[in-house]
């Protein structure tokens, strides 16, 4: 990932502009180690941070047309950029890079070209001729960015808060998505998929097509001139991400640059769940695996530095940030720039536990619409900042705009989880995977239940982080919280410790604004907590606060402790489920 930041119309065209200009860029500067630019254009400045992935040796930004009227400074890759170039016939094109298409399909189609980019980006494009500008950001949120307006009427970009909140009067997330246009003076949605009316879809579901469909988004990310690789955390969404990309990847010019083995990376506790299932997925997979262990002491010393980075308060973030960021820097000196991961399948297919509550596929689908149109506050913001944090670059293959237009087709009556009928929680991806003849994994693991990677780390590490927490926060400054923080008022003594240290970093109001809220239980919306009665006393975003479902859930590891017993594995096979197959559903290779 990149870093880029933009000040556009500041009616000030200064040198001592253009040093501030530079002096708030360098603070994106690990997002981009490789290269710094800057473009000045009167009182116009775009400036980009590069971590370079395609063309590392010319693709330098900004970026710009043939006679440089057209300036682009972007974050992101374009998987589709070699179709086109293609259809480009009359443009020469200054780099190899895959964003250098963008100024150019500027010039052919005008603002209406978003929509033909495959890819994850964000961008800001200045056309000279008239000093009109647009800024566009992908469809999902795969990559962060803000928005933020001067006093003197400028507008702000950046791909984090820490690069313009200092010098705006307001700023926000930029949804995704969407394009603004300096010429209409407002938003637009360019990003327009049937599954966002939240309409129930009916189409059958067809394995084979959900597969084939997965795979094509995994190769197409195995595009990279720079060494790679998987995080696998032993679930089935990054052991799939793995057992796929493990599969494609030879014959590659990936695997022809750097070698057709690939090499995979888990972190979590000494002894915890996913360092187990892991390692057996890697081991079964062939890969070079890199096992990568931290003490709870470990994390707790860096949620500073966590909440600086991925620049959130929000509770579940910060749990699963922590461990992301300390493998990413482990894998980052490795010499490692780019990796592969699993996030937008929970949401997709409505993995997360409280599903197993849905009381129909109307709000079950319903549910999952909610969920992917705010990934961009949660599990994207998560991997982007994590990694981006050290350096390293993360794809996520699920996200892909086909394969979600496909797998949200499907009728959600499939997705339904229908323990007696053989369904758990993403039953229909994993018989999509259920391959007698050619295994993409070994069944157990193909069937583990669901873990968030906050939990799947080690259970001990949440633990710890509420205990510290608590050694940090008194009863006296919970009961005067919702006088402290008005917006979203922390409800435990570990969210108001994090709210304390966002609010040390990024004091704005607006800043507080751009963080999600409201109530929770297993990673749910606050409209899926309404499922169960019982959740509203219980509201903590572990999956194992999914009472009565997930295997290790907070009152039966209270029965087992009270009994002297220690909790089950979670690692569990079920066999049962193997054998029933539902009416109608085939699967031919």
């Amino acid at each position: 990932m990149c870093g880029i930041l933009a000040v556009l119309g500041c009616s000030d065209d200064s040198q001592a502009k253009r040093v501030r200009v530079l002096e708030l860029s360098r603070r994106l500067k690990h997002r981009g180690p490789d290269w710094s630019g800057l473009y000045q254009h009167g009182d116009f400045y775009l400036s980009h941070q590069r971590l370079a992935i395609i063309d590392p040796a010319s693709g330098d930004q900004p970026l710009f047309n043939e006679d440089q009227a057209i300036v682009v400074t972007v974050n992101g890759e374009i998987y589709n950029h070699a179709e086109l170039r293609k259809s480009l016939p009359n443009h020469k094109f200054r780099t190899g890079s895959d964003c250098d298409v963008i100024a150019h399909l500027y010039e052919e189609h005008g603002e209406n070209f978003v929509n033909m980019l495959d890819g994850m980006f964000s961008f800001v494009l200045l056309d000279t001729r008239d000093n009109s500008f647009i800024v566009a950001r992908d469809a999902i949120g795969i990559t962060s960015l803000y928005i933020g307006w001067g006093l003197d009427g400028s507008i702000w970009i950046s791909s984090e808060l820490k690069g313009l909140h200092d010098d705006c009067e307001h700023f926000e997330c930029f949804p995704p998505g969407h394009l603004y246009s300096s010429k209409n003076g407002g938003f637009r949605r360019w990003y327009n998929p049937l599954w966002f009316s939240e309409a129930i879809p009916s189409t059958p579901y067809d394995p084979l097509a959900l597969r084939r469909a997965f795979e094509k988004a995994v190769i197409k990310r195995l595009m990279t001139d720079v060494p790679f690789g998987v995080l696998l955390s032993g679930g089935l969404d990054s052991s799939l991400v793995a057992s796929v990309t493990a599969r494609h990847l030879a014959g590659t010019e990936a695997a022809r640059q750097w070698g057709a083995q690939l090499h995979s990376f888990c972190v979590g506790l000494e002894n915890s769940p996913d360092l187990k299932a892991a390692r057996e997925v890697a081991d079964y997979l062939g890969t070079v695996h890199h096992e990568f262990h931290f003490t709870v002491q470990d994390g707790i010393d860096a949620i500073e530095d966590v909440i600086y980075h991925v620049e959130t308060y929000d509770v579940t973030t910060i749990r699963a940030s922590t461990p992301m960021f300390l493998m990413s820097r482990k894998i980052k000196a490795l010499g490692v720039k780019m990796v592969i991961s699993g996030e937008g399948a929970d949401e997709i297919f409505g993995g997360y536990l409280y599903f197993h509550k849905a009381p129909n596929k109307e709000e079950f689908h319903s549910e999952t619409c909610r969920k992917i149109k705010a990934l961009h506050q949660y599990d994207c913001l998560r991997a982007n900042k994590s990694t981006s944090a050290w350096g390293l670059e993360a794809r996520v293959p699920f996200l892909d705009k086909d394969f979600i237009n496909i797998a949200m087709a499907i009728d959600p009556e499939w997705k339904m989880i229908k323990l007696g009928e053989g369904r758990m929680e993403k039953w229909v991806l994993r018989r999509a995977f259920d391959d007698e003849e050619n295994p993409y994994l070994p069944k157990h693991i193909l069937y583990r239940q669901k873990e968030q990677f906050s939990d799947g780390v080690g259970y001990s590490w949440i633990d710890g982080l509420k205990a510290h927490a608590s050694l940090h926060v008194n009863d006296k400054m919970m009961q005067n919280a919702k006088h402290v923080f008005r917006h979203n008022t922390p409800a435990t003594k570990e969210a108001y410790y994090y709210r304390m240290i966002f609010e040390r970093f990024f004091p704005q109001n607006s800043a507080t604004l751009t963080v999600p809220g409201g109530p929770s239980v297993a990673c749910s919306t606050a409209k899926a907590v309404e499922w169960d009665a019982a959740w509203s006393n219980n509201l903590d975003p572990s999956g194992r606060a999914a009472s009565g479902v997930h295997l290790s859930c907070y009152e039966q590891q209270a029965v087992l402790a009270s009994a002297g017993v220690v909790p089950p594995e979670i690692l569990v096979n079920l066999p049962r489920m193997m054998n029933v197959a539902a009416p109608g559903v085939a699967i031919q290779s």
